[in-house]
């Protein structure tokens, strides 16, 4: 049976419990926050707030603020000497899920890989990066873009699930390319709207101007 919302005759709105659910979060050790840690230990997948607050027969708004009162613990406070942690609670597009900090990657590499990990070529980088600024955009129009055929980059992309064919180019028909919840995910973004501005990256007019010359 699903957790369902009703109304008190105060006006007040609350969840009821699901057949499955036989406790109050708060008669635990830690409360919420530390029920909500057992589970993000466990999920192997980013999880969103509704998703918690049903299995915990609580109202999303109430599971969110949590959420983000833990991660504001993990962040630390310098100002106060209080440390951050070498994990995270992240969030992106996908939801909320615990991962270890990307400073620490090195460290971390060193103890389950023997210091050698997988990383993308610079060709791959290169054709992600063309596919997140210009999407959605054809395997042909990022050759067009890096001057080289890109279909061995485009499929290793595709493959480590970072892009995605979505719909066809009304005109030529091929398949369109975008970037996945997954390249959000990696990338720490909310949405597309939070990646960097070009702007600071490309060469100045002057620049151009005396390579041409």
């Amino acid at each position: 049976m699903n957790a369902t919302e009703t109304i008190a005759e105060d006006g007040s709105r609350a969840v009821s419990r699901p057949e499955y659910v036989d406790f109050d979060v708060e008669d635990f050790p830690g409360g919420l926050l530390s029920c909500l840690e057992a589970i993000l230990m466990v999920v192997d997948r980013p999880i969103d707030a509704e998703e918690l607050a049903h299995a915990l027969a609580l109202e999303a708004g109430q599971v969110e603020r949590a959420l983000r009162e833990l991660k504001a613990q993990y962040d630390g406070d310098s100002g106060n000497n209080i440390r951050s942690r070498g994990f995270e609670l992240r969030h992106s597009a996908r939801g909320w899920q615990l991962a270890n900090r990307a400073v620490y990657e090195p460290v971390v590499s060193a103890f389950v890989a023997d210091g050698q990990v997988s990383r993308l070529s610079q060709a791959a980088l290169e054709a992600l990066a063309i596919v997140a600024y210009k999407q959605p955009i054809t395997r042909a129009q990022i050759a067009a873009i890096r001057g080289v055929n890109s279909d061995g980059v485009v499929r290793v992309l595709s493959v480590r699930g970072l892009i995605a064919e979505q719909g066809t180019d009304p005109d030529s028909r091929a398949a369109l390319l975008v970037t996945t919840g997954l390249f959000l995910e990696k990338m720490g973004l909310d949405s597309l709207d939070r990646l960097p501005a070009l702007a600071p990256f490309l060469p100045q007019e002057s620049d151009v101007l005396d390579e041409a010359e």
